[in-house]
């Protein structure tokens, strides 16, 4: 249910972190864990004489995002500077673009359609920009509010950034989270980014409530945290107008620690950027040819890939949605389908206890020490009798963070399905007898089975064959009927 009079838009900035050097010139983009200020340029500081040059790979990764997200392309790139005095830009102005007279974006008016609460709904793209990233600050001492002084790291500066920008057609935190878990899918589809580094994911949040100030919340680092701040935003800007204030236009930043905005300053206009062609960089044509090259490399995308999931092996929508949009977690799925054929089996298992605990772990992708050869295996032991739902709960998580192969744990755990009904008997027999007031509850209460059930699996650790438990225990209590 839409928040009413509510309108968020979203700035979402993405950095190309598959290309191997920044947008104008030749600098590596592997700046994470270096010494700060070693990985630049006279280029990427804007030294007086240098010349920036075109990535042309960013170029076409671009194009490919602005088909992805069915945006008309312009047929020409036009650069901007756009000038704003901060310590994070040692040009003192950002190379970027800007739909207005005597510019243009890459693209404009596109769109994409997501689902919330079982509903269909559009967003549209206002457009997508390709710009520099600018350098990154950081607080010794405190946080952006408290640290009695900032350094600038300039490794960043100049690495490759998409900006996409919506239209406020977002209502709730919920459409908000929707919209970028789908689109973070696509990107991650199309190969250009890994939003698992940091800094390779950034949103800025415009919300703005029943006709109040537009306020702007810089820099949000994760997409939960985006629902986070706008829950938040929404309530802190209709307290003021329940007190009788008026929501002032101003930038806030987002405290992921307290889980509040801090106001950061009055928000800019437009105007304030002074935006103008950069005389550096010549307009580069956008052509039919290019487009066709572009479109003849595009990777399957996650709406077809649900489609086919649900066709080829036999997933409902549900099911094929939650794994297409971690794209590492699909992949992972046809990695184990392609050694293990129960399909369901498999998703059930990665969308619940394998994502929980990976979760749990606090894991990224490349962390994870599970590999399809052992997940098959591990769905096959449980097939076979050899262990457990219960045992592959247990073994999961040493899988997941450790890479244990299930059938060594297994033995050196002793953690075997038992299915010995004679050696079971004789558990359940001592079970009846300790618990004896639950034993005669039982034979008129088919719910107090269950606990007899219980006490027996828990003596043997979760190994007993629930079945074969089951059938014993029903066996014993109609012989304890008949004595009675």
């Amino acid at each position: 249910m839409a928040e009413s009079g509510v309108k968020i838009g979203l700035e979402i900035h993405v950095q190309l972190t598959a290309l191997k050097s920044k947008l104008f010139c030749s600098c590596p983009t592997d700046y994470r864990g270096k010494p700060p200020n070693t990985n630049i340029c006279p280029v990427c500081l804007g030294l007086p004489g240098v010349l920036p040059v075109v990535n042309r790979k960013a170029i076409e990764y671009a194009i490919m995002v602005a088909l992805a997200l069915n945006c008309k392309l312009s047929n020409k790139v036009v650069f901007v500077r756009k000038h704003y005095f901060y310590p994070d830009l040692p040009k003192n102005y950002q190379i970027s673009q800007y739909d207005g007279i005597g510019s243009t974006p890459l693209c404009r008016d596109g769109y994409l359609q997501i689902r919330v609460n079982g509903k269909n709904k559009v967003v549209r793209i206002r457009r997508i920009n390709i710009e520099e990233d600018p350098g990154r600050l950081t607080y010794p001492t405190g946080d952006i509010a408290t640290s009695r002084y900032s350094l600038v790291d300039y490794n960043r500066s100049g690495i490759a950034l998409l900006e996409i920008v919506t239209e406020p057609d977002i209502h709730t935190p919920q459409e908000a989270r929707a919209f970028l878990t789908k689109l973070v899918s696509i990107l991650e589809h199309l190969g250009i980014t890994d939003i698992s580094l940091e800094g390779a994911f950034r949103v800025d949040a415009n919300i703005s409530i029943g006709g109040g100030g537009r306020v702007e919340v810089k820099n949000i680092g994760s997409i939960k945290d985006v629902e986070r701040a706008l829950s938040y935003e929404i309530l802190r800007q209709r307290s003021i107008v329940a007190k009788g204030g008026v929501v002032k236009r101003e930038t806030r930043h987002w405290d992921s620690s307290k889980r509040i905005t801090v106001s950061l300053r009055v928000k800019e206009t437009e105007e304030d950027y002074r935006y103008f062609p950069d005389p550096d960089l010549p307009p580069i044509t956008i052509s039919d040819e290019l487009v066709k090259q572009v479109m003849e490399r595009m990777p399957e995308l996650p709406d077809h890939r649900i489609k086919r999931f649900m066709k080829q092996y036999g997933l409902d929508e549900y099911r094929a949605t939650v794994l297409v949009m971690e794209k590492w977690l699909a992949d992972l799925f046809e990695s184990v389908a392609k050694l293990y054929s129960n399909y369901k089996r498999i998703a059930d298992l990665l969308i619940t206890d394998f994502m929980r605990w990976v979760n749990e772990f606090r894991l990224t992708p490349r962390d994870v020490k599970a590999t399809p050869q052992v997940l098959a295996k591990l769905l096959r032991l449980l097939d076979q009798g050899v262990i457990s739902i219960k045992i592959v709960k247990e073994i999961l998580p040493e899988i997941i963070s450790k890479g244990v192969d299930p059938e060594d744990y297994i033995k050196k755990k002793r953690l075997t399905r038992i299915a010995d009904e004679e050696y079971l008997r004789n558990i359940v027999r001592e079970i009846i007898h300790k618990n004896r007031k639950a034993a005669l509850d039982a034979l008129t209460n088919p719910r107090a089975i269950n606990y007899l059930i219980g006490m027996v699996m828990k003596q043997t650790r979760g190994r007993a064959d629930p079945s074969i438990t089951a059938k014993l225990v029903r066996e014993e209590l109609a012989r304890l009927k008949e004595e009675k």
